[in-house]
């Protein structure tokens, strides 16, 4: 039995899965979600084998929902929008279902799922990947989970960001959190016209920062406006002097 739960804000949508399921004895519905938020509580407790997900939805996006899920379940995208299909392949999802779609079209979706599992091939990369996109550049956020809720943090709400392991620590005026991800990666996708790459352990926000301190011959710390106190490297003090005038 292949457990399955279906995320759609539009009820059509999600009726439409469920009637073409019927055919498919093995495959169980155990849950149906009309947002992310509802989507990532069903996912994490109950742990589908499959997931049947739109993509716009309201608040939180099919793509944000999976950067925070704990389980890694397979994927079939299922939305009216084709802009997110290239993406969607290159993650190596199951399958990207455009509405309107045929129960034959539906059927070769269910078909490869079948494959996957009979194969055990892990979707973990999948997510992992989906995660290399978490920074929405168009609304200026990052979407973390702490504490069983889900936040959004604005790019303008950051303070900095600092190296922790495996992890990025970000600091902001909502609190800290931490992300799986690299300071490189952040590096590469925070607008880089407010952004500095201060120490290879520190990203700072650069409207949060205060001023710059000598504190002996050839070093400085930088001063955030939160009064946080970073250190400096030379290359990071040389991206300073420009962006500061200095």
């Amino acid at each position: 039995m292949i457990k399955a739960i279906i995320i759609d804000d539009e009820k059509l949508g999600r009726e439409l899965i469920r009637k073409f399921l019927e055919k498919h004895s093995e495959i169980k519905i155990i849950a149906e979600c009309a947002n992310g938020f509802e989507g990532v509580k069903a996912v994490n407790e109950l742990k589908p084998d499959l997931v049947f997900l739109d993509i716009q939805m309201p608040k939180l996006t099919g793509f944000e929902m999976l950067e925070i899920l704990d389980h890694f379940p397979q994927i079939v995208f299922s939305t009216a929008y084709d802009e997110f299909a290239i993406k969607a392949f290159e993650v190596n999802a199951v399958d990207y279902l455009l509405k309107p779609y045929s129960q034959d079209r539906f059927d070769e979706a269910v078909e490869k799922v079948k494959i996957r599992l009979n194969t055990n091939f892990s979707s973990k990369q999948l997510i992992e990947n989906l995660r290399d996109d978490s920074i929405d550049s168009r609304i200026n956020k990052i979407t973390v989970a702490k504490n069983n809720e889900i936040v959004f943090i604005d790019f303008n709400e950051i303070f900095y960001l600092e190296a922790q392991d495996d992890y990025v620590q970000i600091f902001s005026s909502k609190g800290k959190f931490l992300k799986k991800r690299t300071m490189k990666f952040f590096e590469e996708n925070l607008p880089q016209n407010e952004f500095v790459r201060i120490h290879r352990s520190y990203i700072a926000r650069i409207e949060k920062i205060k001023r710059l301190e000598k504190f002996d011959k050839d070093n400085y710390h930088l001063l955030l406006i939160d009064n946080s106190k970073l250190p400096v490297s030379r290359s990071g003090y040389n991206l300073l002097k420009s962006i500061l005038n200095i």
